[in-house]
Formats: C-alpha cells, sequence, structure tokens
C-alpha cells in the first residue's frame, strides 16, 4: 500500500458570517500545567485493510508468531483467542516512521526476544533514520539502537525479506540488510550496536524508476534477505554458512562460509531476475529461491523458482510453469519443516484473475496449484473461502468468469506454514491475512479452508471521521477501502462505502440538522469523485463533479447557506496543506481552527465571529486537530479534543471548558505515531473521542473514571398499517451472501417501531446485520428497528442489511409479515 503522509486541508468560510478585524497573536505561551484522565483505548473493528508484507513463525516455539505491515507496526499472534496484538503503539509523534516495519526476527534460541527493523521511507518523507528495536519480553516493551541511515518499510522492495536475521547458534549476532547502498549490517551485542560488514562485495543497483526524482521508486532496493544453513554450526559458535539476497540482476545471491569473515558470489546462480526469498531446507541440503522481474509489491511480470543443493553446488530450475507462460513474478516461498520436501510459492503480482499458490511434495520436481481452469473462463479451486467475519472482502464484486469475490489474494509476498503444524498456513494480501488449518487436505483431493486470520490487526489509514448526533455513532474516510460505517464499534461493518467505490475516502461530512444527509469526497480513476447519502451513510450515490476537479479533496456539508464564499480577513494564521478547521455543531459563528508547522506558525486558534478574526490559545504550542464531543455533566459547552502539543507534552487532549485548560487522556503506551488527520468526540456519549491514526486504523477511547452511557434500544415496536418489502441480494460467494431489506410503510399513519418477520427456505443462516437488531430461530428470521430508525412516516421507507451463510441454493423469502400484518413483496 502506497500511502504518504500527504495532509490536505481548505479554510474557506460562509459568506454572510464576516465581519470585523483580526485579531493580533499572543506571545510565546507560558507554561501549562495538564491533568491527566485514564483512558481505556480499543479499534474501531475493521480487521485489516492493508499490506501484510511478512510473516515469521518462531522455530523452537509452538504458536508464537509475528507479523509485519507496511506503515501499521507489528503483531504478536495471540492463539487462545485466535487474534493478533499490536507491538508498536508507543511509537510517538516525533518518530512516526517508525510505525513502518521493513523487517521482523524472533529468536528462536530465547523466544522471548523479537527484534524489528523499522522506519518507512528512504527518502526525505521520512525526516528519521531507521532503527532496531529490540524486546525481551516478546514486544511488551522495546529498546531502540538507531541507525545511520533510513530503513523503507513503505518503500517499493517492502515484501522481499526477511531483511532481518538472528543467527541460530549464536543469537547475539544479527544481520540487517540495508538499502541505499548501505550495505549489509552486523550486531554482536543482541541488537544493542551495530557496524557496517565492510568486505561484503555488493550494496545492491536495481530500483524500481531510476528517474523517479522524490527518491521514492528511485532508490537502490539494497541487500534484501539473509538466511543462516543452521547446520553448519553448533549451539553456542557462530554459523558457518551465510546466504545473503542482494537487489542485482546478475549477482543476486552471495555466500559466506566462514561467519561473515569473507564472502563470494554463488557460482553458477541464474541471472536476470531479482531473489526475493531465500528458504533453506537443512534437512534435505536445499536452497529455495523466489525470483521475479521486478522488486514488488505491486509490479512484476516474469519468474521463476530455483532451487540450489547445498552440497553438490547444483542449480536446478523447478519453476511449475515455463517463463513465457507467466505474467508475473514469484516471491512467497515457505518449507513445510514437519515434512520435508513439501514447498510452497505464490506468485504475488497475479493481479488478474487471482493470485496463485504452488505446492509441492517433492522439493520442487513437480507441483500443484491452488487453482486451474476446468474449461476456461471455468476454474476450479483446491479450497474454500469464508470470509463472513470480514465480509468487505467481497468488496461488494460480481464479477465475471475466471475472477470470482472473493479474491485468494493479490500481493501475497508473505507465506508461511507452521513449521510444529503441516496443517496450518498463514498469508498476507494487500488487505488482510489468511489462514487455513487443514491444508494437508490440498493432497488428498479434498478442498482446504481459507478464512481471515486477521482479527486484532487493524491496519487502515484514515482521512476523516465524524461521529452524527443520531444514526451510526461512526463514519470514515479510508485509505485504500474507501470507509466504513460503523453501527457497532466491536463488529466488522458489512461492506465498505459503495456505488461508487472510491479507492481512497478524503473527506466526508454530514448536515448537523440532517445527520441523514452525508457527503464524501475520494480517489476513483474513472468516475465521479463526490457522492451522497440521504439515509445516514447506508446506501449512496454519485455526484456530479464540480468543473476541473480530478481527485479527491475536502467537503463539508452545510445546514444552510454556504452558496458563495470569500476570503477572511485575519492574518497571522498557518498557511500550507496542514490546516484544518471545524464549526461548532449549532453554533452560529463559532470556527475553531487548528495546524500550522513546527518551523512556523502553529497551534490551535478560535473565531467567534464567522472567522472574521481568531484568537490563538495561549496554552496550547501545537495542535493538527480539533472535534467537538458531548459536553461534560454540567457544562455548557461542547467537550473539544485535540492532537497537539499541549505543555510540552506530545497526545491526544480533552477541554471541558472551552480551551481554557486541557486533560491528557492518551499515554506513552499508547501514541500510534502520527495523528494528525481527524478527531472527533461521540455527540451522544461524553468522554468517548475516535481518532485517526496513519496505519492503525480507527482507535476510539472511553474515560475509566466514568462509564460511557451509549444509547440503548429503541422501545418494543408496535408498528400498524400496510407495508412492502424489497429484498435484494447485493453480492454471493461460496458459502455466503448479503442482502438488502427496503420496508416502506404504505399506509397512512406513522410506525413508533417496526419489527419485520420472514422464514428461510434453504437453511441461511444470519452472520451479521446493520441498521437492524436481528434474530434467528431455526428457519424464522426477525428484525427490528434500532433506536436512531424506529419512526417510520407514511410513504417514507427504512432499509437494512445482513449477511448470511447459504448452501449452494440460495432461494429469496417469499412472505414477510409486520408484526401480524403480511406486507407486499416487490
Amino acid at each position: 500500500m502506497r500511502r504518504t503522509r500527504i495532509l490536505t486541508a481548505v479554510l474557506a468560510l460562509a459568506a454572510g458570517l464576516l465581519s470585523g478585524a483580526p485579531t493580533a497573536l499572543a506571545a510565546d505561551p507560558p507554561a501549562t500545567k495538564l491533568a491527566a484522565d485514564t483512558y481505556t483505548w480499543k479499534n474501531a473493528r475493521i480487521d485489516g485493510g492493508g499490506f501484510v508484507p511478512g510473516i515469521v513463525f518462531n522455530r523452537s516455539e509452538k504458536n508464537l508468531v509475528y507479523a509485519r505491515t507496511d506503515i501499521g507496526g507489528a503483531y504478536r499472534w495471540q492463539q487462545s483467542s485466535k487474534t493478533w496484538t499490536p507491538l508498536l503503539d508507543s511509537v510517538g509523534w516525533d518518530d512516526w516512521g517508525h510505525t513502518g516495519v521493513v523487517s521482523i526476527a524472533t529468536d528462536s534460541v530465547d523466544p522471548n526476544r523479537v527484534y524489528a527493523a523499522v522506519g518507512t521511507y528512504t527518502n526525505g518523507w521520512d525526516p528519521k533514520n531507521g532503527a532496531v528495536m529490540r524486546s525481551s519480553d516478546r514486544g511488551a516493551s522495546w529498546r531502540k539502537a538507531d541507525l545511520p541511515f533510513k530503513l523503507g518499510g513503505n518503500m517499493p522492495g517492502r515484501g522481499m525479506g526477511e531483511r532481518l536475521s538472528i543467527d541460530p547458534n549464536r543469537n547475539s549476532v544479527l544481520y540487517l540488510g540495508a538499502p541505499s547502498g548501505k550495505g549489509l549490517w552486523r550486531s554482536t551485542d543482541s541488537g544493542v550496536t551495530w557496524s557496517q560488514v565492510a568486505n561484503f562485495p555488493n550494496v545492491g543497483n536495481y530500483a524500481q524508476d531510476p528517474s523517479d526524482t522524490t527518491g521514492y521508486a528511485s532508490d537502490n532496493q539494497g541487500i534484501v534477505w539473509v538466511t543462516f544453513d543452521e547446520s553448519t554450526g553448533t549451539a553456542g559458535s557462530a554459523t558457518k554458512t551465510i546466504y545473503v539476497g542482494v537487489a542485482d540482476k546478475d549477482n543476486a545471491v552471495y555466500r559466506s562460509t566462514d561467519a561473515g569473515a569473507t564472502w563470494q558470489r554463488l557460482a553458477g546462480q541464474p541471472t536476470g531476475h531479482l531473489a526475493h526469498k531465500g528458504v533453506l531446507d537443512a534437512k534435505n541440503g536445499y536452497l529455495y529461491l523466489a525470483y521475479s522481474d521486478k522488486g514488488g509489491p505491486y509490479d512484476g511480470g516474469k519468474g521463476r523458482l530455483w532451487r540450489y543443493a547445498t552440497g553438490t553446488s547444483t542449480w536446478t530450475d523447478i519453476s511449475p510453469v515455463a517463463e513465457a507462460d507467466t505474467s508475473y513474478g514469484f516471491s512467497g516461498l515457505t518449507v513445510d519443516r514437519q515434512q520435508p520436501g513439501t514447498v510452497m510459492a505464490t506468485a504475488y503480482s497475479a493481479w488478474w484473475p487471482d493470485t496463485q499458490i504452488f505446492r509441492s511434495r517433492d522439493s520442487g520436481a513437480t507441483w500443484t496449484r491452488a487453482w486451474d481452469y476446468t474449461s476456461y473462463p471455468n476454474r476450479a479451486n483446491r479450497y474454500t473461502m469464508d470470509v463472513s467475519s470480514s465480509p468487505w472482502l467481497t468488496w461488494g464484486a460480481n464479477p465475471q468468469p475466471p475472477e470470482q469475490t472473493p479474491k485468494l489474494g493479490w500481493m501475497t509476498e508473505a507465506l508461511e506454514i507452521d513449521p510444529f503444524d503441516s496443517d496450518r498456513m498463514m498469508y498476507g494480501t494487500g488487505a488482510t491475512v489468511y489462514g487455513t488449518e487443514n491444508l494437508t487436505k490440498w493432497d488428498s483431493g479434498s478442498t482446504f479452508a481459507i478464512r481471515p486470520m486477521v482479527q486484532g490487526l487493524e491496519e487502515t489509514s484514515v482521512n476523516d471521521l465524524v461521529s452524527p448526533p443520531s444514526g451510526a455513532p461512526l463514519l470514515s474516510a479510508l485509505g485504500d477501502i474507501g470507509g466504513f460505517r460503523h453501527t457497532d464499534l466491536t463488529k466488522v461493518p458489512s461492506m465498505m462505502f459503495t456505488q461508487p467505490n472510491f479507492t481512497t475516502t478524503t473527506s466526508l461530512d454530514f448536515a448537523e440538522s440532517d445527520p441523514n444527509t452525508v457527503v464524501r469526497t475520494g480517489n476513483l480513476d474513472s468516475g465521479p469523485h463526490i457522492a451522497f447519502s440521504t439515509d445516514n451513510g447506508a446506501n449512496w450515490f454519485a455526484g456530479t463533479d464540480p468543473s476541473g476537479v480530478s481527485g479527491g479533496g475536502t467537503v463539508a456539508s452545510a445546514a444552510d447557506g454556504g452558496a458563495t464564499f470569500k476570503a477572511s480577513p485575519a492574518t497571522g494564521l498557518p498557511s500550507g496543506d496542514s490546516v484544518r478547521f471545524k464549526a461548532l455543531p449549532g453554533g452560529k459563528g463559532d470556527v475553531w481552527l487548528a495546524g500550522g508547522a513546527a518551523d512556523g506558525t502553529y497551534g490551535l486558534w478560535h473565531s467567534t465571529d464567522g472567522g472574521a478574526s481568531f484568537t490563538k490559545l495561549t496554552n496550547v504550542e501545537q495542535a493538527d486537530t480539533i472535534g467537538f464531543g458531548k459536553a461534560a455533566p454540567g457544562a455548557s459547552y461542547q467537550t473539544l479534543y485535540t492532537s497537539a502539543k499541549i505543555g510540552g507534552i506530545r497526545g491526544i487532549f480533552r477541554s471541558t471548558d472551552k480551551g481554557a485548560s486541557w486533560t491528557r487522556i492518551n499515554d506513552d503506551a499508547h501514541q500510534w505515531g502520527w495523528t494528525g488527520a481527524a478527531i472527533t468526540g461521540d455527540p451522544r456519549v461524553y468522554g468517548r473521542v475516535y481518532v485517526s491514526t496513519n496505519g492503525r486504523g480507527v482507535l476510539y477511547g472511553d474515560s475509566s473514571g466514568g462509564g460511557p452511557t451509549d444509547p440503548g434500544p429503541g422501545p418494543d415496536p408496535t408498528p400498524t398499517g400496510a407495508c412492502k418489502v424489497t429484498y435484494t441480494v447485493t453480492s454471493q460467494w461460496s458459502g455466503g451472501f448479503q442482502a438488502d431489506v427496503q420496508l416502506t410503510n404504505t399506509g397512512t399513519s406513522a410506525w413508533n417501531g417496526w419489527s419485520l418477520g420472514w422464514t428461510f427456505a434453504d437453511g441461511q443462516k444470519l452472520t451479521q446485520a446493520w441498521n437492524a437488531e436481528t434474530a434467528q430461530s431455526g428457519a424464522a428470521v426477525t428484525a427490528k428497528n434500532v433506536g436512531w430508525n424506529a419512526n417510520v412516516a407514511a410513504g417514507s421507507s427504512v432499509s437494512f442489511g445482513f449477511t448470511a451463510q447459504r448452501s449452494d441454493t440460495n432461494t429469496k423469502p417469499t412472505a414477510f409479515t409486520l408484526g401480524r400484518q403480511s406486507c407486499t413483496v416487490a
């Protein structure tokens, strides 16, 4: 996922509210005393949402697994709950680039030790150098060794690796492959200090696009993996044989046979491709290599798989298809440690019609595939996929064969068989982690089951957040997967925003006087860049772009006015693209502005005259966001929330007295790198705040001091009058489907609550619902209103949706009842 820390904002104030003169700026602020509150932080569940380029199993302890993401930190697997635990939430604002993880290594000698090589960009987008984080408690706490060069967790080539490796015999020795021509580095004191391996002969020479002036695609991808042959050492002594992969199509693999004292290009090696992975089967004496003509993770048109016999120095091309028949490169590569000779690989850049996974049980002599064509375009899969836990992975698509939904994946550079369990495999994609626990069914001719193994791993980049006073508590604008309407923060939404489906939603807003009216803007290769909803974001229709629009931007939904604008006369305000402002809901002319830059004007400003003048808050040194939430008990003004620097401390802050005093509500363990895109409080729950991150998803916090009071469901429904139902299956996949239901009041009086019932004919089972409370007993289903959609006027409609499991047939219900009355079926 190529996401950069680029911020967009607009300062435009409605005409008719401007008057008066600008206010002078205050002098340097005095010291600020801070209060603190203890908050409980959770993710609004999306599950995944970003690229997972690396998964690493510990070789000596069962169920100890780590995953790395390109911008969202690292995670550890929790077997008891089958969830992931985030490990780098303590990364602070100034070190935001250290949320990009280019490599991770788990110590098989001492499983409590884990290391992460961090840094997001090697060009100027990331101002800091990279670092190697080390932990002796499995990532619960970290120490850091700063490096004299940058690392690129979100750079081209990030799916290659692992670049960081621990000597399996002498675990105080580690190697790190560096990009940008910085070479090979070594630590002999368990990662405390690092020095360059001066005699390593090749720093790499491959760049994705040498002509790129930004430095992003033109960077030398450098040293890309390090693999030890554990059979050439004994416990306590350094391993003698080490293989190193280099981003050089003519000289891709080097070896040392004297514990790194000298190095030689491996003789007889193939040329013309980059070696993305090098995985050693020490029992059989084979080094397997996955090659591509490009560095990935998006590109790659040709590739090969090779096997190197370490005892005879023999090279064998074991590619499952002829190179002329490939349109992709190979990258994901794994060996079954329980069944020597079993090896698997992925076609990571096979975007259409799907990725491919290959499996061999004879060390690469013969292969089978995860899917094959029967007669084009029809295909037979060796697997089934159940995405009911993350139903949005279907993308709401209805593709034509040979494409299917959900896809097996894309950008599949991480692939690992559990070294303790031949039946368990995990692999990363551009959107999630998939896995199976019955992999060996592949070999018996029956199908193995794939499902998301991603709960707890949240990797969305958040551009905007809103919390309406009624309807869903949270709407989000996200990079790469558009955004979601959360009716329940603890559940994965069924689908991202669609119709249109922006690749990235850049901004969204709702009308304060009518929260059902929502607007969003975003990026789309071909199509509109603005969309509207009249039902609180449940359904959308495309708008018409203003002249000259070519992409997403910022958007506002006005309660009234806003037809024309003129510039504010205020001076002394921050400039550039890092400025955000918001008008206080229900307060005419009450505007807050946050933003600036560390080398210029920076802070938080307040206007009470519609932006004609602004007063800078002297107790806020820097601020990047501003949001409003429910007023504190006894307070007359809404609660303010900001991501800011106050009293010399960077954090998330709350004020219940219009900014006169501030309380820090996060702590050093919960910083999440950069949080400067958006923040909002909840207008219905005092103390609840929603925080954006650049890769750790949407965080929401509640004060531990006085528990929040969520609005409960409405009264039991007692509808009367005629009704009509439209039941539409919006998408289907193997074993599941999604449906939308529209219920129309065709009577003459309003409903104060409703309850709709129907019966499934083919054993369908509900898995999730939104905009309704649902229950199922056998085949009978009941859907009741939630609090905000209980009232349905005569002639009006209400909509809800659900996902469900299904068998081969999926007959639509033919009869619906509202209370004791039958509804017309459209």
